[in-house]
């Protein structure tokens, strides 16, 4: 029967083969939140921060102490406008030209957002 210092010394050498399977955590502090605030069949001049007479206090707020994007390009359609979103790029560039199981048979269309493009969440 194994001494008991001898089994503990195996479950610890066993418990450390695996740190390298977990990458360490980065430190966090001190990173930007970023949030997004996505409306469907909005217009542009329908927030009092752009010059509507409509009232949207909160809306207001936020725009005044973050940032306003004004030149968004948007698509008819969702997928080539989501993949402008992800990636801060036009769709054309990222290979969204359509909708993505409509796409793949047009020069730069994969259907999907190229591997070389990095995503916000990236």
């Amino acid at each position: 029967m194994p001494d008991a210092a001898e089994s503990a010394g195996y479950a610890t050498l066993e418990s450390t083969e695996f740190s390298g399977a977990w990458p360490e955590r980065p430190d966090l502090t001190g990173l930007p939140n970023v949030v997004y605030i996505v409306l469907d069949d909005v217009g542009f001049a329908q927030f009092g921060c752009y010059g509507s007479s409509i009232e949207t206090p909160n809306m207001d707020r936020l725009a005044a102490n973050g940032l306003r994007y004004t030149n968004y390009h948007t698509t008819t359609l969702c997928s080539p406008s989501r993949a402008c979103l992800l990636t801060g790029r036009n769709h054309h560039t990222v290979g969204m030209r359509s909708v993505s199981n409509w796409a793949r048979a047009y020069p730069n269309g994969r259907g999907a957002i190229t591997n070389r493009a990095a995503t916000i969440p990236q």
